[in-house]
Order: structure tokens, then sequence, then C-alpha cells
């Protein structure tokens, strides 16, 4: 069965919660929304006060993951600083989740790991919506759903893990497309931890080729295109792609070329095969 995209055109604060009340789900208890905080540096990350309206519509606490590279992110306390520095401790809760350590979290039949390290913190909460910046990576291709909730959530250590394949003394080593693949292991284990209550929102908006956790990052080379709702993460994030590949803008080439040469589609086809959504989707565009 099909999945239910839901998009619009308009960019705003407003359009965001237009697309949350489009899926028809009130998240239950304690929200936390996971979303990226920006790397010291970087133009492109989505400031605090286009998210704050829908952060307060479902009272959430903003929640991170301390990254596994050299930044301003790296410790918990230099993560708090950032935190502060980009205004996001201004406008609600914030959570670094690995502040108390690590969640090891089953992959069953992961195709790369078999299982995750998610911030212990999690625990602490009942549903999660995720708001993720559409754009490029420089090792994914693109960040979207999936890369949101897999390196996003996972620990310091995990985040190594996940890169590694397995194996953090090969972070930066790994076979390219088993570090892909354990991403779509990783963001398996969180939907199977959340069941039905989790939801995703992407923002196509500042899409650079790099990734929010550069420093240094290209400016966008393609116009915005839209916000994107869905209950599912494979469909949200293949619906993010056919838009690019759609869009008549010159360019998208630039942007593509970044996808296509870190063949990032792969995250989404594992994901797509382990079950963790579907790439067959109906995309229901909202005025």
């Amino acid at each position: 069965m099909a999945a239910k995209v839901y998009f619009t055109k308009e960019i705003t604060p407003q359009a965001m919660i237009k697309m949350y009340e489009a899926m028809g789900v009130k998240l239950p208890g304690k929200v936390a929304v996971k979303l990226h905080s920006g790397e010291v540096g970087n133009q492109n990350f989505l400031r605090p006060d286009f998210m704050k309206p829908m952060i307060d519509y479902v009272q959430g606490t903003i929640v991170e993951c301390n990254t596994a590279y050299e930044g301003k992110r790296n410790t918990t306390e230099e993560h708090w600083e950032t935190m502060k520095l980009h205004g996001w401790t201004e406008i609600a809760k914030v959570d670094i989740l690995d502040e108390n350590g690590e969640l090891e979290l089953a992959v069953p039949n992961g195709r790369r790991i078999r299982k995750n390290y998610v911030g212990a913190n999690i625990q602490k909460y009942d549903s999660m919506l995720v708001l993720s910046h559409f754009k490029g990576h420089p090792m994914g291709g693109f960040g979207g759903a999936l890369k949101n909730i897999s390196i996003g959530l996972a620990s310091s250590h995990g985040k190594a893990y996940i890169h590694g394949a397995g194996n953090v003394e090969e972070i930066w080593t790994s076979d390219h497309d088993s570090f892909l693949e354990s991403m779509a292991d990783a963001s398996k284990s969180v939907v199977d931890y959340f069941g039905d209550k989790i939801v995703y929102i992407s923002v196509m908006k500042n899409m650079s080729v790099d990734c929010d956790c550069c420093a240094v990052a290209e400016d966008p080379a393609m116009g915005d295109i839209g916000i994107l709702a869905s209950t599912d993460p494979v469909a949200l994030d293949q619906a993010c792609l056919d838009l690019v590949y759609a869009s008549k803008d010159p360019g998208r080439d630039h942007l593509l070329e970044r996808i296509e040469s870190r063949n990032g589609v792969h995250t989404v086809e594992t994901a797509a095969a382990l079950g963790v959504g579907s790439r067959e989707y109906e995309l229901e565009e909202l005025a």
C-alpha cells in the first residue's frame, strides 16, 4: 500500500503546522522534537524562529546528540554552548540525549549492524516529531528524515559505529555503501522503538550540497521547494528526491551531482528493503 505524503510550496511556520495537522496524528505524552542544531559557522541551518511555532504546537522538547567529529558540538559542554549561541535554548526546552550515556537498540535483521547506540535520554519521551532540513551531505549524498533518525539520534560513539559499519576504528574509512546501509539499519531500530508514535516533516529550503554539520558550507545553488510531511520516513525521503529530480531549477544539477556521486538513494533503497517504510507513495499537495 502506497504511503501518503503531504506537500505545500508555502514555507512558513504556519505551513509546517498545517502539514502536521494533515497527517491526522496527535503525538502523545512527552514529545521529543528532533532537529539539527547547526554547526557553528554554518549559514544554512533552519533557524529557531522558524521552528518555534511547530515546537510550541506539540509542546515539545528539542533533542539532539553530540557529534563524532571535531567542531563545536562534539562534547556536551560545547554542544550546550552552541545551543545557546544559536538561540535554541531561548525558544524551548532542550535535551542533549547522550549527555547521560547511551541506550543500545537491537537491529535483529540489519544489513550491516545488529545494534544501534542512541542517546540514553530518549527513554524520557513517549513520542517524536522529526523536523528535518532536506539538503545535500558530503558523505550521505543528502540529509533527510532517515539520516535524522539514524546518525542524528545516535550517541557520539553510536555515530562512529554507524559510519564505520560496526567498527568505530573505521569511522572514515569503511566501505561507503556499507555506511549507507548502516544508516538504514539504525533508522529501523528507531522506528521500531517508537512504533506509530513518530512522524516526520521535511523542509526543502536552503538546499546546499553541504550538511548543516559543516562549519564551512556552500550556499544553495537551487531555489527552495516546499514542506513535506508523512508518517513514513522512506516515502518522505523518496518524495523529496523526486521533487529535486522534477525541478526545472538550473541549480538542481549541482545538488543531484552530490546525491548521485555518493549513491544517496541507497539509504532509501535499503530502508525500504528492511521494512522501515515504502518508496511507493501518493503525493497530496495542499494549498
